[in-house]
């Protein structure tokens, strides 16, 4: 509390006596600023470009100059870290300088749980506040995406992944592969994505998030969204298994209805599906 208090005191002596420039120099010594992100300010930069990693459609250039300087706002603010984030990155951004000089990072959407950096170059890391991803990319997005996408996606593949293994899975290994789902790739995201191999491994035996091989598991299971709208998403998903020689399809569909999802999972196609 009193280092707290000691803090705010700094502050607002150094506004009084020194100004902007004064309160910056004490923000960066007490760590809550840094400077790498200087060449954003006074209009220096002419886009940042931002590009999606699953998706290398969905690619959008940002030139207004009060979201560049917004950008510098939250990037200023982000703390150095010794390690980057292990997981994989969600977004490349390239800062674009008047003089032809480009700044590239790579960017994981959220914060890691385990403290890695989420924003780095090839010389630095830093843990960045979500902030990026609530004011700067999701305001550049020209799609609807369905209500509580992450909801509605990731439980309709555990809930759909609950009734085949019933029945079906015995003994034999599973492979979850959404690296072909290509229509919402761009709303796949790496810590999500973690979550649901912690789940997978909390509750199932056998049972992986593919993220490389598609050819180590006895079944595949390949989900393939077929179209959503803000209240409304559908998806196949098909199980694939290479013992047997066996393959089943499961259509779901998912209505956003009276504040809460729900969710058909059926194996015979429903009609105007």
């Amino acid at each position: 509390m009193f280092k707290k208090t000691f803090i705010i005191i700094l502050l607002v002596i150094s506004t009084l006596l020194g100004g902007c420039a004064k309160l910056d120099s004490i923000k960066v010594s007490l760590g809550f600023k840094n400077n790498d992100f200087e060449y954003i300010r006074g209009k220096k930069i002419d886009k940042i470009v931002i590009q999606n990693t699953r998706d290398k459609g969905y690619r959008f250039v940002v030139t207004d100059q009060s979201a560049i300087e917004e950008l510098y706002k939250i990037l200023s603010t982000a703390k150095e870290a010794k390690e980057k984030s292990i997981l994989k990155p969600d977004y490349i951004f390239e800062i674009h300088e008047s003089h032809d000089k480009v700044h590239k990072f790579q960017y994981v959407a959220g914060l890691d749980k385990k403290n890695g950096g989420n924003l780095y170059s090839d010389d630095k890391i830093y843990i960045v506040s979500k902030r990026i991803d609530n004011d700067i990319i999701k305001s550049f997005w020209n799609i609807r995406v369905p209500k509580d996408f992450t909801d509605i996606y990731y439980s309709s593949i555990l809930k759909t992944l609950n009734e085949y293994v019933k029945n079906n899975k015995g003994e034999k290994t599973l492979g979850v592969n959404l690296k072909d789902d290509i229509d919402v790739g761009k709303f796949i995201l790496s810590t999500d994505l973690e979550d649901l191999k912690s789940k997978l491994s909390n509750k199932y035996e056998g049972i992986t998030l593919i993220e490389e091989d598609l050819a180590k598991q006895d079944i595949i299971m390949t989900v393939k969204t077929q179209g959503y709208r803000r209240t409304l998403y559908k998806s196949i998903i098909t199980f694939n298994d290479k013992v047997d020689k066996k393959e089943l399809k499961y259509y779901i569909v998912g209505e956003y209805k009276n504040t809460d999802w729900s969710l058909s999972i059926t194996t015979e196609k429903p009609d105007k599906f």
